[in-house]
């Protein structure tokens, strides 16, 4: 409330509605009256600033009265300090709800700039950890409005992880093939421990008897002719055993080194067979076995006629060693699809099941004392085994009713 009075008591100005009030207490205030009832804040020359109690509304208000430059113009301004507070209070919400506003929003927008810089650290971070990992598929995506140096960053992970990526394939190829290197000279290296100590095997009995049998003849220990002539046809046998087991691993060798390879030719592979168990049948006959083979006519096949001879040769000499009980071997051949298939069977003991897949490995032998016997060496099917993977064809051994079959398949033509 404001009241403005002129110096003759009229009033010039009020916004208050107690106006008489006001300009009254004014002029006891200007008289010295109502000193106890107000506290003096701040005195002036021509104004004061007081705290005064009002008994009327039990209150207590601040003033401002005094005089103007012109001496003459005389104010007095009141406000109850209770409006004050509350307008104070209000202010001090006002600017706490607005400062609350302000932190919010600039935490925001703290956060949204913080979390624009941070998210590419963070992605370049994880990716670092993925290539930790040894996951070099990651590939660093440039996010909108990230920092230069971020990018620079960024893409240069890229390549690191695809340079690592080429590096390592690489090292990986390098260090299978050098597994693989290590594990075929092992292998290589055993492999020539086993055929050493297979062919000394071989060798050291006919070795040990001619050796044997030369000593007596040169000590005069055959003294007859008949005993002379045993002692040689002894140490011929086996330097024929010695001479046909080099063959058979020159052969072997040339075989699997592919320095023999297969020379296909159209013939007749029934009349290759029928001259194989013609050439057979005084052996068959001395050893008591019937050999049993019905050409079914002209069968004509695509292949090498030298070496499938050598496969149907070492197939029946195989009957032959082990035919037994009835004593029979029959040899057949039986068309189908797009192939013949030969399959050599004989009466006597079935192999044993274990021992199947080793027949095709030189040097083994399931009866050793029986091989031994007919002066086998096994490297027959060694042969077999070589012979027919370089003709890509298929072959096997099977036990069948009363006996063995072995078998293999040739390519068949008009």
């Amino acid at each position: 409330m404001v009241v403005f009075e002129s110096s003759s008591g009229l009033p010039l100005f009020s916004s208050a509605s107690d106006m008489d009030f006001l300009m009254d207490k004014v002029r006891r205030y200007i008289v010295g009256i109502d000193i106890p009832s107000r506290e003096v804040l701040r005195q002036h020359e021509n104004y004061a600033i007081q705290r005064a109690y009002d008994s009327r509304s039990k209150s207590v208000y601040l003033e401002s009265w005094g005089f103007f430059s012109d001496n003459g113009t005389i104010f007095i301004m009141s406000l109850p300090l209770s409006n004050i507070r509350e307008s104070v209070h209000l202010a001090n919400r006002f600017l706490a709800y607005v400062g609350l506003a302000a932190i919010i929003l600039s935490s925001i927008l703290l956060y949204v700039t913080i979390r624009r810089l941070t998210a590419p650290i963070l992605e370049l971070a994880r990716l670092s950890e993925e290539m930790s990992h040894m996951n070099f598929e990651v590939q660093y995506r440039e996010p909108r409005h990230s920092m230069q140096e971020l990018r620079i960053l960024g893409n240069n992970m890229n390549v690191l992880a695809e340079r690592l990526k080429e590096n390592i394939g690489e090292l990986k190829s390098a260090n299978n093939q050098l597994k693989k290197d290590i594990e075929e000279k092992i292998q290589l290296n055993e492999m020539r421990k086993e055929f050493i100590g297979n062919v000394s095997h071989e060798l050291k009995t006919p070795i040990a008897l001619i050796q044997g049998y030369a000593e007596g003849l040169s000590e005069g220990i055959a003294e007859d002719k008949e005993s002379r002539d045993y002692y040689c046809e002894v140490i011929m046998d086996e330097a024929n055993k010695m001479n046909q087991l080099v063959k058979q691993l020159l052969t072997l060798n040339a075989l699997e080194d592919g320095n023999d390879a297969p020379v296909f030719e159209r013939f007749d592979l029934s009349d290759l067979i029928g001259g194989v168990v013609n050439a057979s049948a005084l052996l068959a006959q001395q050893k008591g076995i019937r050999i049993h083979f019905e050409s079914p006519g002209p069968v004509y096949v695509w292949a090498d006629e030298f070496k499938i001879e050598e496969v149907v040769t070492n197939y029946l000499n195989n009957a032959l060693n082990h035919a037994d009980g009835e004593k029979n071997i029959v040899i057949s051949i039986h068309r189908e699809s797009g192939c013949v298939r030969v399959t050599v069977f004989n009466n006597g003991n079935p192999i044993p099941e274990k021992d199947l897949p080793n027949l095709w490995t030189k040097f083994y032998k399931v009866d050793k004392a029986r091989t031994r016997a007919y002066g086998g060496s096994g490297i027959g099917l060694s042969i077999v085994k070589a012979i027919m993977e370089a003709h890509h064809q298929q072959y096997g051994v099977r036990n069948v009713e009363d006996g063995v079959e072995f078998w293999f398949t040739l390519d068949c033509t008009v």
